[in-house]
């Protein structure tokens, strides 16, 4: 995608929490024809070792699974929380509005998955997160439904190649965040979701963040605590890497060049101010 210096986070963890926040992915390939074809699917991420992996299933109607073994290259997205920025927010009338919002865009290799028992724990690993009582109700419904149900589903393990990061919230503009701030905190709910990205992972809300100051990189730090406290949550439980079967096990083919987000990202929306 399009992705500007100032808009590029290269952060790990706060691309991780873009993914486990809005699971709803575009999964993107070609078809026979060379033309886009996008299935909406949720999917399960799953870091081991720096990796990333995505699980997830289309239905076995769905000619993507087709697409998927024949061209295993694809591309999945992840939008975040967006919304419309008036031009009221700043001290002068010589502006022009914007629409922020939050991306993730993954590079991936497909490896489409046959076994009853690993299609289960695809399935599994998606209960978990998002409806974990729901497991028993599915253990109790007997084998043979269960096997009849896994039949109707083409499961698939992507594993991402590349990952890009765009948060877009006017970072480069440090006269605006005052009234974004008050705007975006009396809005709608993709309105306050934005302003909770502003506060979690930029800090611009602390009168030391916006002048330079260390509340930015405070804030930025205790966002990748709590991200890290996410991710070990996320370790145990449903979506094992361990709890996979060999014969599919995650193994990603490395990039020609460097990755688009590595590393990690600190600092307040002033200091990304200064650098753009």
């Amino acid at each position: 995608m399009y992705l500007p210096p100032q808009f590029n986070t290269q952060d790990r963890v706060l691309a991780a929490r873009v993914v486990r926040e809005n699971p709803l992915a575009s999964l993107i390939s070609v078809n026979e024809d060379g033309l886009p074809f996008v299935s909406h699917v949720p999917l399960h991420l799953v870091e081991q070792e720096g990796q990333w992996q995505l699980l997830g299933h289309v239905a076995k109607p769905n000619p993507h699974g087709r697409y998927l073994l024949a061209r295993p290259r694809a591309l999945v997205t992840f939008l975040g929380p967006h919304a419309y920025m008036s031009p009221q927010v700043y001290p002068d009338l010589a502006r022009v509005p914007t629409w922020n919002y939050i991306a993730v865009h993954c590079e991936v290799e497909a490896q489409l998955i046959d076994a009853t028992q690993d299609k289960d724990r695809v399935l599994k690993a998606l209960i978990g997160d998002h409806e974990p009582a729901y497991a028993a109700q599915w253990r109790g419904l007997g084998e043979e439904y269960q096997h009849k149900m896994l039949a109707g589903i083409v499961a698939f393990s992507l594993s991402v190649t590349r990952v890009e990061c765009k948060i877009k919230l006017n970072q480069h503009r440090p006269e605006s965040h005052a009234a974004m701030r008050s705007m975006y905190e009396a809005g709608s709910p993709a309105e306050r979701d934005l302003a909770r990205w502003m506060r979690d992972a930029f800090g611009i809300w602390s009168a030391d963040s916006v002048g330079g100051g260390g509340g930015g990189r405070v804030a930025c730090q205790e966002a990748a605590q709590r991200g890290q406290r996410h991710q070990a949550s996320y370790a145990s439980g449903f979506g094992r890497p361990t709890a996979i079967s060999a014969n599919w096990k995650y193994s990603a083919a490395k990039p020609a060049g460097p990755t688009a987000v590595q590393g990690s990202h600190r600092g307040s929306f002033a200091a990304t101010a200064r650098r753009a």
